[in-house]
């Protein structure tokens, strides 16, 4: 019995394992599923969420260093032969025990404002740290949906190339029996076979590119590859109509609103406190400072304990420091700051013209999509007709082989390039709305 158990606990979990492998696979995937995946497991993402704590910390070090110093010592040491008695100070010639306790403290109260500048610094590097990454996240998210949408591509290509692969089938099917009756040339019948075969060899390859499309779209996500993932079909409504953006409003709300523009802009002004910062270092500091101290000597007459409640002393005060001549290491390191500023400054500038140009081009590739589409569904729309008439006289022995074959050529290419087009379209409305910073679904 207890075999008979073992082994039914070990087909349940055996079970439960492979239902749970193959969950991922027979699972239906919607598009915001996918960007939730990709941005919770991408490694550009996590690299950049790394580096804004990196920079969280850094501004909350510049917050701490207002704070004071406290350091404690503890020193207990064994002397031999002439020495010093630390307690009171006169040279004996025996071994000493003796013991040291120190706590001391320090306070900048100012410093030419330097440490309130380089809290200013960081706290923008830090908020520039988040834009950063807001903009993994963004950039993850337009991948996401450019994979997601040719794998939708794909898949009409697909049906499309399989519709093709019939329709050359069934006129290949009539053509054999028609030949097998002496009613048709045998070269009708090979035109008609190099027509199925070059739709067959069009599904094949449509396969092979939609196969690497889900693994692309998978690899951006960081999950296991699995060529039987679904995806979830879009909807009407998603599928968006003409763009109702100028390229110049684009811009306009980019610069506003897009995380890489932020970025830079916060940037250029943790630089700007850079170099308050560093011309701080050349003004005096003002520091307040505080000690408790105490002993103990074995060359005392009292006891430990109470040795170190007799000898206890305190103090505190204020210095000023000054800083004449060092290097000459503040100079250079105001001199740096601004190099760093001017940095930014082109840094920031630059990424503007960028920008603008990659919005003139986007848009420009987004509106020469919507034509095209448009023109290759009015395309589709004759060559369907041509095909069908096409049809019609070649089963009745109207037109050559030739002609027919023109002919469904033609309306199959104009079906393809038509769901290339409508795919293109959406993508490219999509590149525009990450410009903006609107990438919701």
């Amino acid at each position: 019995m207890r075999y008979y158990k073992l082994l039914f606990l070990g087909l349940v979990v055996f079970g439960n394992l492979k239902a749970y492998s193959q969950a991922p696979a027979d699972s239906v995937l919607t598009l915001q599923q996918c960007i939730d995946l990709a941005i919770k497991n991408n490694l550009s993402v996590k690299t950049s969420e790394l580096q804004m704590q990196t920079q969280e910390i850094a501004y909350n070090q510049a917050r701490e260093n207002l704070l004071p110093s406290i350091n404690g010592n503890v020193s207990h040491n064994i002397s031999n032969g002439r020495s010093q008695d630390p307690t009171n100070y006169n040279y004996v010639t025996q071994q000493i025990t003796y013991a040291q306790y120190n706590l001391n403290s320090n306070l900048t109260l100012f410093n030419g404002m330097s440490l309130i500048n380089n809290i200013k610094r960081y706290s923008l590097a830090y908020q520039a740290g988040k834009m950063d990454f807001q903009q993994a996240k963004d950039l993850v998210t337009l991948n996401v949906i450019t994979a997601y949408l040719q794998v939708l591509d794909n898949e009409d290509l697909l049906k499309a190339t399989d519709i093709q692969v019939e329709q050359a089938q069934r006129q290949v099917d009539r053509l054999v029996i028609l030949n097998k009756d002496g009613a048709t040339p045998p070269a009708t019948l090979y035109d008609l076979k190099g027509t199925l075969a070059t739709s067959q060899i069009g599904a094949v390859n449509t396969k092979a590119a939609m196969g690497i499309s889900k693994i692309n779209l998978l690899q951006i996500m960081n999950v296991p590859l699995s060529k039987d993932i679904k995806l979830a079909r879009l909807s009407a409504d998603q599928l968006p109509g003409s763009y109702d953006k100028t390229a110049d409003e684009i811009y306009t709300k980019a610069l506003n609103d897009l995380a890489l523009v932020k970025a830079y802009d916060l940037r250029l002004k943790s630089a700007e406190k850079e170099v308050k910062s560093a011309k701080g270092a050349l003004w005096p500091t003002i520091s307040a400072f505080g000690s408790l101290a105490t002993n103990y000597s074995s060359t005392g007459n009292t006891g430990y304990y109470s040795q170190l409640k007799n000898n206890y002393s305190s103090g505190f005060g204020v210095g000023l420091s000054i800083p004449i001549l060092n290097y000459f290491q503040n100079r250079n390191k105001v001199a740096l700051a601004r190099i760093d500023f001017q940095t930014a400054k082109y840094n920031n500038d630059f990424t503007r013209i960028q920008l603008k140009q990659n919005i003139d081009q986007a848009y420009i590739n987004m509106t020469s999509a919507l034509e095209r589409y448009h023109l290759l569904r009015d395309q589709v729309d004759a060559y369907g007709e041509s095909y069908r008439i096409a049809e019609v006289k070649f089963n009745s022995g109207a037109i050559t082989s030739v002609d027919f074959v023109i002919a469904k050529s033609n309306f199959d290419q104009a079906n393809t390039n038509l769901i290339n087009a409508r795919y293109d379209y959406f993508i490219r409305t999509k590149i525009l709305d990450y410009y903006q910073g609107n990438l919701a679904l």
